[in-house]
């Protein structure tokens, strides 16, 4: 196919009419043309079509029709489906329609056994009048998925998963007559059918594309609602894999049911049955794979990385259960470079979806996000928490009193208490917000909801029990039973007056973004092949900010906290302080306030909780002649935060993706296999002997001896 511009006319505001013959036409609305080539990407046109008619894109749908089909609108979703639409128009125009999204109303073609996405829209209700019968199915969108003569495709793999599906929604049977690499010929199975399509990798753009196709059939095809011969045992296990693994108890039966309803198969029990059995040893194969990488990955760490900590843990039938991992570089940054302080989440994946993360993260001197331990586990229970919590006890020692700060739903507090004693575990404001906000309901006007989080975000930060009081008061003014749920939340766990730990003003983690940033979810990642994301990741991540810091040459105070401290400078002026003999001051501004230079402690208590000197502090230390240096945090220091990104994560000598640990699988003989062991061609038997003559060879019966 040409890669040449095409022009699209994009329509907007119209509405769709059936006609006569099942067709459909579009009147009304705005039009716009723009230029697309195949370089262009899907969230690019998105910008340029949200732009042109000032629209909100999640709320809407892209769609086109093929050529000489007014029928069927096609769904733009992604990236390849645009370059489709290209290769399929090449030097002409294609009307594109921006459609509102219609919950219930848009029947998705979401393909189990295939690594692309279709979106095939059969009827529109409201806005398109249906001309099929009311059992739409997933096939009926794959009569158009072979086209033509020109139609080009990714790859000879995908040529052929789109050949099988337009078989199955066609109804009949086809068989290679030339299956090479670059060249695919595929001809109607049944007898003197002229069916026949062939396609080859072009040489110009290296897609595969179909050059010959004679679209005749004169066979008597199968019925699509019978058992088609196409739906084999192995597409029924690609099909169902995905859901087997999220509903273990998936029963043939179920099965049988839903691809009936879903495809318009009818598949005998046995198929089911024999399909599901085949998705199992798939994935219990998948899962004995995976627990024989990751336990030579571990090894891989430790060899490389001496210091860390890689622990791999399997159920009782051998099979892999969870993961603990944290690098010698990590637990070295945690201890000289980063606070106290330790966030700890449970995050579901986007890409991976059959297993947890149990992360402990904290922060840098710069307030971001530094990678501490991490654990691979089935299910986020009690017990995978406390198996983690104690492995990051190994790992990171009890040398200092450590803060944990965690989500609330997660029942922390009485697991981080019975492994790390002596320590504080407080509340995520983050999570205690959306709980807040979940409180509210439809009477609440916006803006009153707004200020009632404010309040609550005021309590979190507030320093003295005064301003707290001040706090919940303003909300109980709005609601009663509000203000009983924010006090029902243990402020002890959330509020910095009551808190005993020491947060440094963090409240909240963002690892749950980060680490869904970090997995590409392209496709579904193995548990081996996430881990060295995230490792890879660390590694970048330790390099940048190493390189970053050796350009901080003005202050001793990291870039971020050096703007806080200006902050607080920019206070002072108002400041009257009295210095009397010794190291405590008092300090007037709206109220007095007494600061103990000695003890790092202001009445105001924001210098206690930051770490950074409040203005009361500042003030003091200008009149005295002291260097502010003195009194921070050195965890806020430039010199901490080399510390913390010192140790570079050292790389893995074996790339991951050359591994290959699984045992060589036996090949089937044919026919059925014996049930007796087959005897060897050598044996060894023990000697007859005559109790007569005591003679071998012979029985007393036979015995010819005479005595």
């Amino acid at each position: 196919m040409s890669a040449q511009t095409i022009l699209a006319i994009c329509q907007f505001g119209g509405d769709f009419m059936t006609n006569s013959d099942g067709s459909m036409s579009y009147s009304g609305g705005e039009a716009h043309v723009i230029d697309i080539d195949r370089s262009m990407h899907f969230h690019e046109l998105v910008t340029e079509i949200s732009d042109m008619f000032n629209c909100n894109m999640d709320m809407h749908s892209i769609k086109y029709f093929l050529q000489n089909n007014k029928r069927v609108l096609i769904t733009i979703s992604n990236d390849k489906d645009l370059r489709r639409m290209v290769d399929y128009n090449s030097d002409s125009t294609v009307d594109v329609y921006i459609l509102k999204k219609v919950e219930n109303r848009i029947i998705r073609s979401v393909v189990a056994d295939s690594g692309t996405s279709t979106d095939v829209i059969t009827a529109v209700e409201g806005e398109v009048t249906p001309y099929s019968d009311n059992r739409l199915r997933i096939t009926n969108g794959w009569d158009n998925l072979i086209m033509g003569v020109g139609q080009a495709f990714d790859s000879s793999k995908e040529f052929r998963e789109v050949l099988h599906k337009y078989a199955i929604a066609k109804g009949f049977v086809y068989k290679f007559i030339k299956s090479e690499g670059p060249r695919v010929t595929v001809v109607c199975s049944a007898k003197d059918c002229p069916w026949r399509i062939h396609a080859s990798k072009s040489s110009a753009n290296q897609d595969f594309t179909i050059k010959k196709m004679n679209d005749v059939h004169t066979c008597e095809r199968e019925n699509s609602k019978q058992s088609h011969r196409l739906a084999t045992q192995s597409w029924v296990a690609s099909v169902i894999k995905e859901k087997l693994r999220d509903t273990p108890d998936y029963k043939p039966r179920d099965i049988a049911n839903d691809l009936e309803r879903e495809y318009g198969l009818r598949l005998s029990y046995h198929r089911a049955w024999r399909g599901k059995a085949i998705a199992e040893k798939e994935l219990h194969g998948s899962e004995e794979q995976a627990g024989s990488e990751l336990l030579w990955l571990c090894e891989k760490i430790i060899e490389t990385n001496p210091g860390s900590f890689a622990t791999l843990q399997a159920s009782d039938d051998s099979k892999f259960m969870r993961l603990f991992l944290s690098f010698h570089a990590s637990l070295n940054g945690f201890e000289h470079g980063c606070r106290p302080l330790l966030f700890l989440d449970g995050i579901t994946l986007k890409a991976v979806k059959r297993w947890k993360l149990l992360t402990a993260t904290t922060v840098d001197g710069e307030n971001d996000i530094f990678p501490v331990a991490m654990a691979v586990v089935d299910t986020e229970t009690d017990e995978n928490w406390h198996w983690f919590l104690l492995q990051l006890k190994s790992a990171i020692g009890m040398s200092r009193t450590i803060t944990f700060v965690s989500n609330r739903q997660n029942g922390l507090e009485e697991l981080v208490s019975q492994v790390f004693q002596g320590c504080f575990h407080g509340y995520c404001i983050n999570n205690l917000i959306q709980e807040f906000k979940a409180e509210f309901d439809d009477s609440w006007p916006q803006e009153l909801k707004d200020e009632m989080v404010d309040n609550l975000i005021h309590a979190v930060c507030a320093c003295k029990v005064d301003e707290f009081n001040e706090c919940i008061k303003i909300i109980k003014a709005a609601s009663q039973e509000l203000a009983e749920w924010v006090l029902s939340m243990k402020p002890e766990l959330w509020s910095d007056v009551f808190f005993k730990g020491l947060r440094y003003g963090q409240y909240s983690s963002c690892a749950v973004q980060i680490f869904n940033e970090w997995i590409s979810s392209r496709q579904e990642p193995s548990v081996l092949q996430m881990i060295d994301m995230i490792r890879c990741k660390i590694m970048e991540l330790i390099y940048k900010r190493h390189e970053s810091s050796n350009t901080w040459t003005e202050t001793m105070l990291t870039p971020c906290m050096s703007r806080k401290v200006e902050e607080e400078l920019s206070k002072t002026r108002n400041c009257n302080v009295i210095c009397p003999r010794g190291s405590v001051f008092e300090v007037k501004d709206e109220m007095n306030y007494v600061v103990d230079m000695e003890t790092w402690e202001c009445t105001c208590r924001r210098w206690q909780v930051s770490g950074l000197p409040c203005s009361h502090t500042l003030a003091v230390i200008q009149r005295s002649g002291w260097c502010i240096y003195d009194f921070c945090s050195k965890y806020l220091t430039v010199d901490c935060y080399r510390q913390a990104y010192m140790i570079s994560i050292n790389p893995i000598a074996d790339p991951v993706h050359s591994v290959s640990l699984v045992p060589f699988r036996a090949k089937r003989l044919p026919g059925r296999p014996k049930k007796k062991p087959v005897e060897p061609r050598i044996t060894s038997k023990r000697a007859v002997r005559c109790s007569k003559c005591r003679g071998y060879g012979h029985y007393k019966q036979t015995c010819t001896t005479s005595i």
